[in-house]
């Protein structure tokens, strides 16, 4: 796997050998000990003082330490030492971690949301499993053939009992408007969307939305693509705010449609990859029409791939706020005993030769709570206050952009700030927005002022003080009228009713200059 780390080498150099020999001992160490045959005469029995220390802190330490514990303590703790993104994965973890990226899984075919520590459905995949056995939204999850608590658990517990083998079945036990009944869902492959929308704001102008750069995105995209074009298609909203990346070669293959001749799109560079081109090779659907890409501090790696290649071409206008800042390509290594190493071996850098990671030299906590630093020095409410301090590149037409520090858009969109109040906060954290909209479900549309009675009265349920600003009413209230239009209409309908009041999305359907 490839995703989409600029320290002086001075500072680096002697991290990242250190880590790299001491990682080397342990791999080397832990995989001989698997695997080499007791009467192999080239094994080296004497151990090294690291391992003699391990073996020791083992056999001594003052707790008892669970199995291989120590050991992943050590790796992960020299990974942190070479970049923010090198980072180990115990075997139990791998599933999981690998699933965010595939393009199905076998379960059940639902979304929800953990409400007064119960699982709550809140959305039910046309012609899945769950809607196959009539689950609905509001249906809650109480247990699981007959003997497992589906009460106050964490999401990835959820996920392990109701995920399993295509045709396998779960019985399950749910409350349904008080009234509890039983269910047997037989699961099956259930597809995992990375492309959303695919329809027109307005007459001319199609709007798509990349969730994820997963294994099948590009296949998802093109279709969506083709329609809008052949429907008339003049200009192209693409919006990757909160996509955090995934697949580089995804990003890669999408940028060829906007991008005409062999133009190089992105290459990375590795102390033992060397360089690689990465060159358009098709002729694309959409190389002249006018392109918008709408990116935020939460856009990432393979997100930043393509807004670079098409910042640096002049192909797009920019919209939004400056994007995360990574520009590290991870590549991951399958251990002996199912755990993995995900390892950083290369930068990649756009058409101009712009390396887009910010820097990480004070560490991986100081790393993390960059975009909190971005909030608090008003970046994100006042344009950039904070502009990258990196190498100046022009492009074609003779704008200038920077590396160092995330994508800079070309038109400032700032965060409404009336999303980020504690008190806001506090209805999606007890998913109160949600369970407004289910009360509303038998109402075929709905007004900001039914919206707003509603929540109204699951804040009293929940003695939640209604102390809110008229903005954030404004904010609350078109939330609740898309999340029902999801609930009976799907998710476009939900993405079209958060349009119409989307600052970010009004920028992009003005004239571009």
């Amino acid at each position: 796997m490839q995703q989409s780390g600029n320290k002086p080498i001075s500072i680096a150099l002697p991290l990242i050998i250190a880590g790299a020999i001491a990682l080397g001992m342990w791999l080397g160490y832990a995989l001989r000990a698997r695997t080499a045959p007791m009467n192999n005469v080239f094994v080296n029995t004497q151990k090294t003082a690291l391992q003699e220390a391990v073996d020791i802190i083992q056999k001594r330490y003052v707790d008892q330490l669970p199995a291989d514990s120590l050991n992943e303590m050590l790796v992960q703790s020299w990974l942190n030492k070479l970049d923010p993104h090198s980072v180990y994965i115990p075997a139990v973890d791998v599933k999981d971690v690998n699933a965010s990226l595939e393009a199905n899984y076998s379960g059940l075919g639902i979304e929800f949301q953990i409400w007064n520590d119960t699982l709550t459905i809140t959305s039910v995949l046309p012609n899945g499993p769950a809607a196959l056995a009539k689950l609905q939204p509001g249906d809650q999850l109480i247990t699981a053939n007959d003997t497992t608590n589906l009460v106050k658990l964490k999401i990835p517990q959820y996920r392990r009992i109701l995920r399993g083998a295509p045709g396998s079945t779960i019985a399950l036990k749910l409350r349904r408007n008080n009234e509890i009944i039983k269910s047997v869902v037989t699961r099956n492959a259930v597809a995992t969307p990375s492309v959303e929308g695919g329809f027109f704001l307005q007459p001319a102008v199609g709007y798509i939305r990349i969730v994820k750069f997963g294994e099948s995105t590009y296949e998802e995209f093109m279709p969506k693509l083709d329609k809008l074009v052949k429907q008339g298609m003049k200009k192209l909203v693409i919006d990757v705010r909160g996509n955090g990346g995934g697949f580089m070669n995804e990003a890669v293959d999408i940028a060829d449609e906007f991008l005409d001749g062999n133009k190089l799109i992105v290459y990375t560079q590795g102390h033992a990859t060397g360089k690689i081109n990465y060159l358009c090779k098709r002729t694309g659907l959409f190389e002249q029409g006018e392109l918008v890409l709408l990116a935020d501090e939460t856009s990432a790696s393979a997100s930043e791939v393509l807004a670079g290649a098409l910042q640096d071409w002049n192909r797009a206008t920019i919209i939004g706020r400056r994007t995360f800042g990574k520009g590290l390509v991870q590549q991951q290594y399958n251990l002996s005993d199912g755990s993995a190493l995900r390892l950083t071996v290369a930068r990649y850098y756009t058409p101009l030769g712009r390396n887009i990671q910010k820097p990480y030299a004070d560490g991986k906590s100081a790393y993390e709570a960059d975009l909190i630093h971005r909030w608090q020095d008003g970046e994100m409410v006042l344009a950039d206050t904070t502009k990258p301090k990196g190498k100046a590149y022009r492009t074609p037409n003779g704008k200038l952009v920077y590396d160092g520090g995330g994508v800079t858009p070309d038109v400032f969109v700032p965060l409404d700030t009336a999303t980020q109040s504690k008190n806001v906060q506090t209805l999606f954290a007890k998913g109160l927005l949600y369970k407004a909209a289910f009360t509303l479900v038998g109402q075929k549309n709905i007004t900001p002022e039914t919206a707003q009675l509603a929540l109204e009265n699951e804040l009293k349920l929940a003695s939640i003080p209604n102390n809110f600003s008229t903005n954030q009413w404004q904010f609350i209230t078109q939330r609740i009228v898309a999340i029902h239009a999801k609930i009976n209409k799907g998710e476009d309908a939900y993405l079209q009713e958060l349009s119409k009041t989307d600052d970010a999305i009004k920028q992009a359907l003005l004239p571009l200059k």
